[in-house]
């Protein structure tokens, strides 16, 4: 009954866009109270309140940057080797918007910030979140959850971006790290937001890892945040999918 009524004031609210927004990850309906991963919330930290002031300067104004890729998420995004960037994405009006210490809720607030669906109009957004929740004790269902809402808060802003959800990427340099696993039942959760249409999900962790799942520090130097190898394996597996989705 909770659902139901607030699916109708979205309805009301924002037109049948978000109606359609609020359908998607129908696994992870909103829950009320909601978890703190699926409510904006500001880090405090300087660094990061910086960073955050420097994107938003970049699509604010009169010279705002008509990004047509837009990519989302923490410190794994925004330490996106910039020559493998330039590589893939450089002739693509693709935007790094990736802040170091995000999580799913800090995430959602700041894309409650920008001018997503007037003057951000992005075709495709890519959004690698949530390891951060995960890391400092998030329960996996309450991860996915801020996941979705960033998911349905991309969609409900912006109808014509399509996103491309990445899975999060294995931590730790053994299978057995428990982190790992934790990481993929966050994974299971929010894999069932595709609905291949307007949300596409995407789990490239397997590409990174060998046979027997370690994470070399030539591809991870702290077997989390990759190097320009490990940029380039992460790039190179979802070309494919990012091509598909700019081109048709």
């Amino acid at each position: 009954m909770v659902a139901r009524l607030l699916l109708l004031a979205c309805l009301l609210a924002f037109g049948p866009a978000a109606g359609r927004a609020a359908e998607l990850c129908a696994g992870l309906p909103a829950r009320q109270p909601a978890p703190r991963e699926a409510k904006p919330e500001p880090l405090t930290d300087q660094g990061w309140l910086l960073r955050v002031s420097e994107l938003e300067r970049q699509v604010l104004g009169p010279d705002a940057n008509p990004a047509q890729m837009l990519f989302l998420g923490d410190s794994l995004v925004q330490g996106w080797a910039p020559l493998v960037f330039e590589h893939f994405y450089g002739d693509r009006a693709a935007l790094d918007f990736g802040v170091s210490g995000d999580t799913t809720q800090s995430l959602l607030w700041r894309l409650a910030r920008l001018p997503l669906g007037s003057a951000l109009r992005p075709r495709l957004a890519v959004v690698l979140v949530g390891t951060n929740n995960t890391a400092a004790g998030s329960r996996p269902e309450d991860t996915a959850l801020g996941i979705a809402e960033v998911v349905r808060t991309l969609r409900r802003r912006s109808p014509q971006t399509r996103v491309l959800l990445v899975g999060l990427l294995p931590r730790g340099g053994l299978a057995s790290e428990p982190m790992r696993a934790v990481n993929e039942q966050v994974n299971a959760l929010v894999a069932g937001c595709a609905d291949g249409q307007t949300v596409f999900y995407t789990a490239p962790g397997s590409m990174v890892v060998d046979r027997a799942g370690r994470l070399s520090d030539q591809i991870a130097y702290d077997y989390l945040h990759l190097t320009w190898l490990g940029y380039g394996i992460l790039s190179a597996a979802l070309e494919p999918q990012i091509r598909r989705l700019l081109w048709n």
